[in-house]
Order: structure tokens, then sequence, then C-alpha cells
């Protein structure tokens, strides 16, 4: 039976690169890979999925809100690749975990678990409690050796304690940090924790 595995990280964690990665290992094989990504990411363009690294491809669909996949996009394919999965609606996660019933199809979803206020992304929260395995990619904190597990978002240098959810952003806006640099951040920007 195929799976719904949800592959998380921080920031650079490197959650895209592994997703071309496994992208090209099916190709290599020649298997169909479907490439799927939230509309709302267009910080590399409107339909790549790209990897700090250099690494990119393009998306066969781009998927707008709570907007379902039409069907037909998956006949044939032999693996679904999700990336940004974390801005993806819970009805689009449940039609991809519905996908690996019937037609059977393993679907992979790369993202964030939490924003920089240490909340899941409603996407990430549905694909915690849907999948068969949550796997973490792993990176170090930006500040120490430690294994970074939050997100931090910055402002001019500065830890952000308040804004939206969703604010896209690069290595300009977020850093990977532990729960040690997390708060101590927070702390030194105003902030007493997130309630």
């Amino acid at each position: 039976m195929a799976k719904l595995y949800f592959r998380y990280g921080t920031m650079d964690s490197a959650k895209s690169m592994n997703l071309l990665a496994v992208a090209h290992n099916y190709r290599k094989q020649g298997k169909k890979v479907l490439l799927l990504k939230p509309k709302i990411d267009d910080r590399f363009g409107d339909d790549l999925i790209a990897s700090r690294s250099g690494l990119e491809a393009k998306a066969d669909y781009m998927i707008d809100g709570d907007e379902l996949i039409p069907v037909s996009y998956f006949d044939k394919v032999d693996c679904v690749l999700a990336d940004e999965s974390q801005f993806l609606s819970p009805r689009v996660i449940e039609q991809l975990r519905r996908i690996t019933f019937e037609p059977g199809i393993p679907v992979i979803c790369y993202g964030l678990r939490t924003d920089f206020k240490t909340k899941l992304f409603p996407g990430a929260k549905r694909l915690m409690e849907l999948a068969d395995r949550n796997e973490e990619v792993k990176v170090t904190c930006q500040h120490c050796q430690k294994k970074a597990t939050f997100n931090l978002r910055l402002i001019d240098g500065v830890a952000a304690i308040d804004g939206p959810q969703v604010q896209l952003g690069a290595d300009e806006s977020y850093i990977p940090v532990c729960w040690h640099h997390y708060e101590s951040a927070v702390t030194a920007a105003g902030g007493l924790g997130h309630k």
C-alpha cells in the first residue's frame, strides 16, 4: 500500500533540495513524478521549485488555496512530491491522503512544521495527523551546534514577535535556531513567549 510522508524541517534544512533529488532519482529510472507547489509561494518564480543550492525544477501543478488537484494529473504517476506543503489547505492534504489508496500513489510532502511563533501551520498540522510517517529533516542552529527546531523571523536583524503567519522570505527574513537562541532572541525583542 502506498504511503503519505511528511518530511519537515526548519528553514535551510534542504527540504526542497531533497525533494528535487528524489524527483531526479524517479525520473532517472523512467518513472513519472508529479511535482506540486502552492501558488502562494512565488519567491523563486511562479512555477519553480528551487533550492538555495541552485537546483530547480518546474512544478507540474500550482495549487491555489482550497482548490483540489484535478484527478487527471494523477494518471500514470509513480510518485507525488509536494513542496512548501505547510501552505496547503487541510482539504488538499486530505486529497493527497486519499490518492495513496486510490489510485495508490505514494505522496511525499516537504515543508515547515511551525511558523515563527512556534505554532503549527494548518497544512502541517493536518499532515502530522494523517501521514503514515513524519520524518524530520535536520539542520544545526545558526548560532551553535544544537539541532535547529524553530524558525526565527527577523526584521532588520531583530527577532519579530508579531505579524502574519505567512510572510514569504528566505535567508534575509528567517534563520534556523535551537530553543535557547529562539527564546533569547524573542526575549531581547520584547516578547515573553507566544500564547
